[in-house]
């Protein structure tokens, strides 16, 4: 039984897990928006979600914090420099999950998981190249 274990396996190993997470929440602060599994998506969001709340308190003890979880200099700085200020207003719920449909070859359940209320040049241009 799995009474009171927290976090998704994702059919990784932990370490393995460990760095997949520190990549997909780097590669999410990098391009705003990453399309990735559902499984994935939702991990993701209880991974970043606590780190953009740090980075709006600003101080060195939080960027120490977040660099642990986050171990590029240039993530960090965007995060805490550019994403956190946009959010100084807000209490949570920073990143919006979309359902995408099913991935071809293996038909696993794809989603978009990107940074809300998060208006960016790049973030405007992929809109209209989907669109």
């Amino acid at each position: 039984m799995r009474h009171q274990k927290k976090g998704r396996k994702l059919g990784v190993n932990p370490s393995h897990r460990r760095a997949m997470l520190k990549n997909l929440a780097a590669n999410l602060i990098e391009h705003k928006r990453i399309k990735t599994t559902d499984s994935r998506a939702k991990e993701l969001r209880t991974y970043i979600e606590p780190l953009i709340t740090k980075a709006k308190k600003g101080d060195l003890n939080s960027i120490r914090q977040i660099s642990r979880k986050l171990p590029w200099k240039n993530v960090v700085h965007t995060l805490v420099h550019e994403i956190a200020p946009v959010y100084a207003e807000r209490n949570g719920g920073y990143t919006r999950i979309i359902k995408l449909g099913f991935r071809d070859n293996d038909r696993a359940s794809v989603s978009l998981i990107e940074l809300v209320d998060y208006e960016s040049v790049d973030s405007t241009e992929a809109v209209e190249a989907s669109e």
